[in-house]
Parts: C-alpha cells; sequence; structure tokens
C-alpha cells in the first residue's frame, strides 16, 4: 500500500516541509530509512541520524529546529511520538482489517453468536453459548471455551486460550499464547503433608480497551472476578494470579507477577520482574521499580517504590549510597580500632 505524504500529513493532523506528493509503502527506523520508508525523531539521541537517513520523509515534532542541511522530507506535528502512533495504528487497522469470513477447518458451535464483519482463523474453535461482537477478529488455533462474551472490534492474535465464562470488552487486543481464566494456584494443606485442589469458580473480567502482551496468564478468581479495568495494558510473561483487580490505565511490564486478591490502582507503573504478595492494596499512581518486591500494602498515592524489598526511593538511594560506602568505612573502622 502506497501514500502520499500529503495524505499521511491528514491523517496525524501535520504539515509537510517538501514534496507532499512523494510516495510511501514502508514505515522504517530513522537510522535505517531508505527510499520509499518513513520514519519519525522524537528523541534527541537520534538526532544525528535524521542528518543522513534515506528515508523519503521523517516525521517531527513542530519544536525540532535542525543544526545543519536535511536531505529528506519532513512533516512537522506537534508532538512525533504521538504523530507516528497514529500512523502505527492506522496502518495495524487495515493489516487486520483485511481479514474477514471463515477459514475452514475451524468450529462454532451453533448455540453461539458473532458479529457482523467478523474473521475467523483456520483450527480456531469457539464453544456453547458465546456471544461474540462485531468486527471481532479471531486468528488461527485459538480456543475460546463457553459462555464467553467478546465486545466489537476486539482481536485474538493465534494460539489464545480463553476459557468458559470469562469476559472481554471493547477494542481490545489478546496478544499470542496468552490464556485467560485458567485455574487459579489454589491449594489446602493437609494434615499429611499433602494439598487437596480448591475449585477454582469464578471468571476473568477484562473492560474496554485493555491490551494483554503475549504469553501472559490471568487466572481465573476462586469466587466472583479476575478483574482488569479499562485501558490497562500488560506486557509479555506476566502472571496474574486469581480475584486480583488491576485499576483502570495501569501498565505492567514484562515477568512481573502478582499474587491473589491484591488491589492495584489506577495508572499505576509496574516495570518488569516486580513482585506482589497477595491480598495487598496499591494505591493509584504508584510507580514500582524492576525487580522491586512488594510485602505490605502501599497506601499513599503517587509514591515511588524501588529496592528488593520495596521501600521509597529517596530512602533506597540513602541506603544504597551507604552501602557502595561500606569497604572504606569498614577501613575506617579498624584504622581506629588500631589507634584505641
Amino acid at each position: 500500500m502506497e501514500f502520499s505524504l500529503g495524505q499521511i500529513a491528514e491523517l496525524i493532523s501535520g504539515k509537510v516541509e517538501g514534496d507532499s506528493s512523494l510516495k510511501v509503502s514502508r514505515l522504517d527506523k530513522i537510522q535505517e530509512g531508505l527510499p520509499g520508508g518513513i520514519s519519525f525523531l522524537s528523541n534527541e539521541k537520534y538526532e544525528s541520524f535524521i542528518y543522513d537517513t534515506k528515508a523519503t520523509a521523517v516525521i517531527v515534532s513542530e519544536s525540532f529546529e535542525p543544526q545543519r542541511p536535511i536531505s529528506t522530507n519532513l512533516i512537522r506535528v506537534k508532538n512525533a511520538y504521538e504523530g507516528f502512533t497514529l500512523l502505527l495504528e492506522a496502518y495495524a487497522m487495515m493489516v487486520t482489517s483485511g481479514k474477514s469470513g471463515t477459514e475452514e477447518p475451524s468450529f462454532f458451535d451453533p448455540t453461539s453468536t458473532i458479529g457482523k464483519d467478523f474473521y475467523r482463523g483456520a483450527f480456531s474453535y469457539v464453544g456453547k453459548n458465546c456471544l461474540l461482537g462485531d468486527s471481532v477478529k479471531i486468528y488461527p488455533n485459538v480456543y475460546i471455551g463457553n459462555m464467553v462474551k467478546i465486545g466489537n472490534n476486539t482481536i485474538i492474535h493465534a494460539g489464545v486460550k480463553i476459557y468458559d465464562n470469562t469476559q472481554i470488552g471493547n477494542n481490545c487486543e489478546i496478544h499470542p499464547g496468552a490464556v485467560i481464566g485458567g485455574d487459579g494456584f489454589g491449594f489446602a494443606p493437609l494434615p499429611d503433608g499433602s494439598y487437596k485442589k480448591i475449585p477454582q469458580l469464578g471468571n476473568v473480567v477484562i473492560e474496554d480497551n485493555v491490551s494483554i502482551g503475549t504469553n501472559t496468564t490471568i487466572d481465573c478468581a476462586t469466587m466472583g472476578s479476575t478483574l482488569i479495568k479499562k485501558g490497562a495494558k500488560i506486557d509479555n510473561l506476566v502472571q496474574i494470579a486469581h480475584n486480583v483487580t488491576i485499576g483502570e490505565n495501569t501498565v505492567i511490564a514484562a515477568q512481573a507477577g502478582i499474587s491473589g486478591s491484591t488491589e492495584i490502582g489506577k495508572n499505576c507503573v509496574i516495570a518488569g520482574k516486580a513482585g506482589i504478595v497477595g491480598h495487598l492494596k496499591i494505591a493509584d499512581n504508584t510507580t514500582i521499580g524492576a525487580n522491586t518486591g512488594i510485602s505490605k500494602s502501599i497506601h499513599k498515592p503517587g509514591l515511588t517504590i524501588f529496592g528488593y524489598m520495596g521501600y521509597e526511593i529517596k530512602d533506597f538511594l540513602k541506603s544504597y549510597g551507604l552501602f557502595k560506602k561500606l569497604p572504606e568505612l569498614h577501613d575506617r573502622i579498624k584504622e581506629l580500632e588500631k589507634k584505641t
């Protein structure tokens, strides 16, 4: 697909500096740009590449001021990163919207319904009494159990497993290999030291505009619902246990783990490999750093928490500063001991 720079500028509310009739058909990194491609510059660390790039056009912010001549065409927008994101979204929509109809072999139980403009890939399975909305895309090898509800414009990528009674809202995207609604980790210890499985009878509810990353797992509740609220963005390889609540617009990076019945507030940021124990409450606007362990509730909104045992970042940095000086302090103590 080819588009003129003028068409792209109109799409992202920008203004062309150069030849608006030139066509592009590809998205390029700025350092790898070639004729026929379009890129963007939002981070000053990459500014040097704009002077040598062979890309047909580069999206830049209105505030960008080149330090030497540029041979490529520019599309100026208020914010280059947001402008390029709009372009990516439009491109992704065109790619996915090209899929329609049913590929065979696949199975769709006659008790279930699906809206208009759908796509069902080969070897997909949809169980009994499911209600799927308009413009739903179900890619190959997807399993959807019984009594599942999926809203309009939601994309389920290849190999996803969605178990019984799961509810998924509008405009969601679930990436390959994710498992939604598998059993929570519930076992009762017995006097002989063995464990008895506790039935997991609840479900998972995912609200609108949620993204679930590749190979992420979200367990069903023991009773009630594991709840992912609207706008949440969850990265790859994240584990969310039974009865967890993830607040609106909270972002969780790869390999983080959240234990059962913990409630995460809205607009939180949980960095990679963070771990949160069960039955806690995390206040709104909390930032939890990479590899941080959280073992107690955080009640004050807006804190940044860092460190293995997870305490406020200013206290952590003070402690770490002292930690680095321990060898020096040790030597000074030894010298003092010799003088006494």
